[in-house]
């Protein structure tokens, strides 16, 4: 009996023994993922704690964390002097903030929704894209508008526009429309850091276009996306999928229906590059004429209307640029219907671009 229990302990000792040597399989650490919220959550977090200026002011961010939640818990951790709740005026809190920023605060002001910006249009373009230019680059506007822009669902044609080509319209202003978890934290950081004013027409005021439907959707997060430091430039698009037969231009929730059609296209042999254009102003049209003289097709993707949208600017910028003589056919725009957002779901769904019809535009255009 003896005897077998020191068998057993040595075996025991030896098993352990080996176990040492040979040591535990590590497997890759898993990949994090953040929803489009958090995302810019963690982004004003951030920035927040980094700089005393800085400080948010909209409807309903403070006590009720934001009418999205994207302000969750930054009222408890910064208190009233940095997140404040504003009455429903946004002509009055945008003023505030444009002061603010005279004053050299660094406020962030969120409209609830950018169709309620309308209220607020001539401080955003008056009082605070055009002041750099008019002081002759005396009076610096450090300044950022952030909210949902575009359409959501079922909620009619008054808070269902998309105002890329609004605010793109305008000298003085920068915009930039996000459309993973990763480029709504790098923009908003940069848009927030902005110290650049750029042309020397164009203020460090930041319009940052969020998208409603994609906030709670989750997205990997590089490692390099996790540190406070993390920025994307702004003016720089970015190719999310390779390909040679055509190229997709698009930006925000339509980055997702570009590769998904992208995804379907290509088991017919159909090779698509999607470029996330992240920037309307400035618009990176090096980026976009690089692709195209490569592919020689063009398909542009938004849900916005079609006349003077910003598929339009990217077509006359290909026009009236060397990758014109590289195009095979005439490109091809895709958008939302030219009519004001109807409210019945099945009318919504057909005023809006699909996947379809992306597929649809990539055939005509390759002529297949």
């Amino acid at each position: 009996m003896a005897a077998s229990v020191r068998c057993f302990l040595r075996s025991g000792k030896n098993a352990v023994s080996a176990l040492g040597q040979r040591g535990f399989h590590k497997s890759a650490p898993a990949a994090v993922q953040m929803m489009v919220r958090d995302a810019l959550n963690q982004a004003m977090d951030e920035e927040l704690e980094r700089d005393e200026r800085v400080f948010l002011l909209g409807e309903e961010v403070a006590q009720y964390d934001g009418a999205y939640k994207v302000s969750r818990g930054l009222w408890k951790k910064y208190g009233d002097k940095r997140i404040i709740d504003t009455p429903i005026t946004e002509m009055g809190f945008a003023g505030i903030a444009v002061g603010a920023a005279f004053a050299g605060l660094r406020p962030i002001c969120e409209f609830m929704t950018f169709n309620f910006s309308m209220q607020a249009i001539d401080q955003v373009i008056n009082s605070a894209a055009k002041t750099y230019y008019m002081s002759a680059g005396l009076q610096s506007v450090p300044i950022v508008f952030r909210g949902p822009n575009g359409a959501s669902a079922g909620v009619a044609a008054q808070h269902s526009q998309c105002f890329a080509a609004w605010y793109g319209h305008c000298p003085g202003l920068k915009v930039v429309s996000p459309w993973s978890a990763e480029d709504a934290k790098g923009l908003l950081k940069s848009a927030i850091r902005d110290n650049n004013p750029g042309e020397r027409i164009t203020t460090n005021l930041n319009c940052v276009l969020e998208n409603e439907l994609m906030y709670g959707v989750p997205f990997e997060m590089s490692e390099e996306s996790q540190s406070k430091d993390f920025t994307i430039p702004i003016g720089k698009a970015k190719v999310e999928r390779q390909g040679t037969s055509i190229t997709l231009v698009t930006h925000s929730r339509y980055v997702s229906y570009c590769l998904d059609a992208a995804a379907v296209l290509a088991k017919e042999g159909i090779e698509c590059e999607v470029i996330n254009l992240r920037s309307i102003r400035p618009l990176d049209v090096e980026c976009i004429e690089t692709s195209v003289m490569k592919t020689n097709h063009l398909v542009t993707v938004e849900g916005g209307w079609p006349q003077f949208g910003v598929g339009a600017e990217i077509c006359a910028r290909v026009m009236e640029g060397p990758a014109f003589n590289f195009l095979d056919s005439p490109a091809t725009r895709v958008t939302g219907v030219d009519i004001p957002m109807p409210y019945a779901k099945i009318l919504e769904d057909n005023s809006l671009p699909q996947i379809k019809d992306i597929i649809f535009s990539v055939k005509k255009t390759l002529n297949v």
